[in-house]
């Protein structure tokens, strides 16, 4: 199992801070959470998804990864 963080707006979205996944990979991950939580519409691909501090695409097996941060954008700095 993997965990998955979520962050900001990506959080009010789901409602919660974090939720464990049994995905395949992050395309699938992905899709299931559009499908379980339609607040993420329009979010989610704006954000940016790291599986364990790395950006990689949605054919990336999570077998093995340890945490997928959910990072909508940030305004200010």
């Amino acid at each position: 199992m993997t965990k998955v963080r979520f962050f900001a707006a990506a959080e009010e979205a789901v409602g919660r801070d974090a939720l464990m996944t049994d995905a395949v990979t992050l395309g699938d991950l992905k899709s299931t959470l559009l499908a379980e939580h339609p607040a993420l519409h329009g979010l989610l691909s704006r954000c940016a998804v790291l599986v364990d501090g790395a950006r990689v695409d949605d054919e990336f097996a999570l077998a093995g990864a340890q945490t997928v941060d959910v990072l909508p954008p940030f305004a200010g700095g």
